[in-house]
């Protein structure tokens, strides 16, 4: 079995049911986390819990202030758990025809300012331009693996 995202007629995913129930349960984690809806909802056969309707308008809104809020975090524990989930819902939002632009770091910015949450050790001063192509690549290498 499977689940599909789609917009209108076209189907922007087909993934497994397992992989599809983990990203909803992880989209649900990152609406409450940035008080943002995703605009992901029960999709045109009512009751089938295998189908999703992607609103574009709304999910445009979501995934630019997740991409945002990635981009922003200098904890390398919270970046590490969100990347993979950030990079799905960035080649999600491609598919869709939803321009998610990925921002270039100020010259003067450093990671994790402001940073709400205290990270043990590391190097508070971790390019942010790393992290910002790290998030592209992985987003183009979610593409590739994800069904239609």
């Amino acid at each position: 079995m499977s689940m599909y995202f789609d917009v209108g007629d076209e189907t922007l995913w087909n993934p497994s049911n397992g992989a599809g129930r983990l990203f909803m349960r992880q989209v649900e984690v990152f609406e409450a986390e940035l008080k943002l809806p995703s605009g992901i909802g029960q999709g045109r056969y009512w009751g089938d819990p295998d189908t999703f309707e992607v609103d574009p308008a709304v999910y445009a809104v979501f995934v630019r202030g997740l991409v945002a809020w990635y981009c922003r975090t200098g904890h390398s524990v919270i970046r590490a758990l969100s990347e993979g989930f950030t990079a799905t819902a960035v080649t999600l939002a491609r598919r869709a025809g939803i321009d998610v632009e990925v921002p270039e770091p100020a010259p003067d910015h450093r990671c994790g300012d402001p940073q709400r949450d205290i990270q043990v050790s590391g190097n508070p001063r971790t390019a942010s331009h790393d992290k910002v192509e790290a998030l592209g690549i992985r987003a183009r290498e979610m593409d590739r693996w994800m069904a239609r």
